[in-house]
């Protein structure tokens, strides 16, 4: 029996977790904001249509934004996680075999529901999710995971429709894969698609029908695999099982410019206390961190520098104090005055289940003494919230003059009690 999979994927998901919890947004065009309030990443429809380009700039939209009534967000991670989180239980009523792909999109695995049933589910399951939730979804259908991905944006951008497309009908199949370009095609960027047009592909049945081996000779095996992905034939199986993680990154860009050491430390030292705890959910560790910050090229007539720097530790470990400790070093290492700082990060890689890792000989870490510590610090910011308790090298959360800026980021109303929305009689 072929396969059938389901995409699942949230319009307009951050402005409709907005919605979601104020009536008034209905029907007004809406848009959510990138780290800093920089650019835009989601945009209603409404916003859409006033001309509000993915990407774009705030400060260069800022006039039109006020002129045209749209309302502008900061984004709202915690808010749009639990969201995300709360859609998925939905989705689990509907097939035990999920792949939470991102935020927003999840494939859902439908081989055992009958072909004449297919599009039925996928409607209960859209107006489920609208009824349980408030956020509004389209499902794409096919033999593939490819082929559900276009399905999907196929149901997006075509209103008869209504929020389903069914490639697995053939009918439906063989009418739309002569209609959509190739840059359509999950996974194919500008590059690839320069390679298809030059195989003379015009469309994504050009795509489906190119010989494998031309394919795999122009685009490596991922080509062929397209190929057949398109054809029905399953190469990509769903990922139930979220793979261990091999890498850890916390970056962020300041709201205001570094210029001097100890705000750099301080920054660095959050980032790796933010490190920490994502390496103890997951009970993972490291031993070495990598150091990096750079000023903006966007500062025209100061002088530019990117720099990093590698600090290994005695054994893998997660314990934030540790992990502070060989952050700030790798920031003294390479710091050198003069310069406006606009990020920092720190990025790990070749993580270690924590308990199965080799111990030092030589300057062992204290597990058995920093672990409680550890357990009883993110007990607390899971009670009261991340930062109620940091270590003093972090600095205070509010008092962090270099902190990302959400200045016009919505309550948290999932996720805090004290943001919890009420209702008042009148």
């Amino acid at each position: 029996m072929s396969r059938v999979y389901a995409l699942s994927d949230g319009n307009s998901f951050y402005c409709s977790c907005e919605r979601v919890f104020d009536s008034r947004l209905a029907r007004v065009p809406v848009i959510v904001l990138s780290n800093n309030d920089g650019c835009a990443i989601a945009r209603t429809a409404e916003a859409k249509a006033l001309g509000i380009k993915m990407g774009d700039p705030f400060f260069k939209i800022r006039q039109t934004c006020h002129a045209q009534g749209i309302r502008v967000y900061s984004s709202n991670y915690a808010l749009y996680g639990d969201m995300s989180a709360r859609v998925n239980e939905v989705y689990q009523r509907f097939s035990p075999r999920i792949e939470i792909y991102s935020i927003d999109e999840s494939f859902l695995d439908l081989t055992d529901v009958r072909s004449q049933d297919r599009v039925v589910l996928a409607r209960d399951m859209q107006s489920t999710v609208q009824k349980w939730t408030g956020i509004p979804t389209c499902v794409g259908l096919g033999s593939t995971k490819t082929l559900a991905k276009l399905a999907n944006h196929i149901a997006k951008k075509v209103p008869e429709l209504d929020g389903v497309c069914d490639l697995t009908d053939p009918v439906a199949y063989d009418h739309w894969l002569c209609r959509i370009a190739p840059g359509e095609i999950w996974g194919v960027g500008p590059s690839t698609v320069r390679k298809l047009e030059a195989l003379g592909c015009d469309s994504v049945a050009d795509v489906r029908d190119l010989d494998p081996r031309a394919a795999r000779k122009g685009m490596t095996v991922v080509g062929e695999r397209l190929v057949y992905e398109l054809r029905g034939v399953a190469c990509l199986d769903l990922e139930t099982v979220a793979a261990t993680r091999k890498g850890c990154a916390v970056t962020r860009s300041f709201s205001d410019r570094v210029e001097d050491q100890a705000t750099m430390e301080q920054a660095v030292a959050a980032h790796a206390s933010r490190l920490g705890e994502k390496l103890r959910r997951e009970a993972l560790g490291t031993d070495h961190l990598t150091v990096f910050f750079h000023t903006s090229e966007h500062d025209r007539g100061n002088p530019q520098r990117s720099v990093s720097a590698v600090v290994t530790l005695p054994e893998a470990t997660n314990d934030t104090l540790a992990l502070i400790k060989a952050a700030t070093t790798g920031v003294r290492r390479v710091w050198r005055p003069g310069y406006r700082y606009s990020k920092a990060g720190i990025i790990t890689t070749d993580l270690v289940p924590l308990a199965a890792s080799q111990r030092a000989l030589i300057g062992a870490l204290d597990r058995e003494r920093s672990g409680p510590m550890m357990e009883a610090m993110d007990a607390c910011n899971r009670r009261w919230g991340r930062g109620a308790v940091v270590p003093a090298s972090a600095g205070w959360m509010k008092a962090r003059s270099w902190s990302t800026k959400f200045e016009m980021r919505s309550p948290r109303y999932t996720t805090r009690v004290a943001e919890v929305p009420t209702v008042r009689a009148s």
